[in-house]
């Protein structure tokens, strides 16, 4: 929604947007507001406005900072979300929600079954020699499918550690696109999540023996 400023005549007329620029979105806390009370200045209706926004999103802000510190400790108290973040790209969110969405990993005879259901796999058509490969099913739970494509994206973009995984995703994004690695490169993640939930082996990528979900429990 524009903002709008005195046009000298005691009336308001719309803030240009030109004047918000998209940059300014993209400083720090501290800046944000600074910036907020800078464009707001000599308009008094403005300046109640900006400032009742600022304590709103300060509480906002101190709500999700203490949210994000139990789901941390939640995620630190729990062997197999440890277990799981070993994985690079694999955070806090990403296991605890692929953790939550699957439960029981013994459910799954094979751990590669774990990609149909979360919907990775492609449609196919089949009939006499025509074998056509569609989009992905999208079956399952979409918010886990979300945390993988993060996971993904990370994988592929900023993990420094280049682990057979990333080497993978990188050749099916030279030889296809981007956006198709990222989805092979989920559904691999949720197969290599659950094989290590199952054997209770933290990921391996160097040539240092793995851990276990037994030496997490210790730690």
């Amino acid at each position: 929604v524009p903002c709008r400023e005195s046009d000298g005549d005691g009336e308001l007329a719309p803030r240009r947007a030109q004047e918000f620029r998209p940059e300014d979105g993209n400083r720090d806390t501290e800046d944000v507001g600074g910036r907020a009370r800078e464009l707001a200045e000599g308009n008094a209706v403005l300046e109640g406005i900006v400032e009742a926004m600022l304590r709103v999103r300060a509480l906002l802000l101190d709500e999700l900072a203490n949210v994000d510190g139990q789901l941390t400790a939640l995620a630190k108290s729990d062997p197999v979300t440890r277990l799981l973040m070993t994985t690079p790209g694999v955070g806090v969110i990403v296991a605890l929600t692929f953790r939550s969405a699957v439960d029981n990993p013994e459910r799954f005879p094979r751990s590669r079954d774990v990609g149909a259901w979360l919907g990775l796999t492609p449609r196919r058509w089949q009939s006499g020699k025509t074998d056509i490969v569609g989009r992905i099913t999208k079956a399952g739970d979409p918010r886990v499918r979300v945390m993988l494509f993060e996971a993904a994206a990370s994988i592929l973009g900023r993990a420094r550690v280049m682990s057979p995984l990333k080497a993978w995703g990188l050749r099916i994004a030279k030889r296809t696109s981007m956006k198709k690695a990222i989805v092979a490169v989920s559904r691999k993640l949720a197969t290599i999540l659950l094989a290590m939930w199952k054997s209770g082996t933290a990921y391996w990528a160097t040539g240092r023996p793995p851990a276990s979900a037994q030496d997490f429990a210790a730690a």
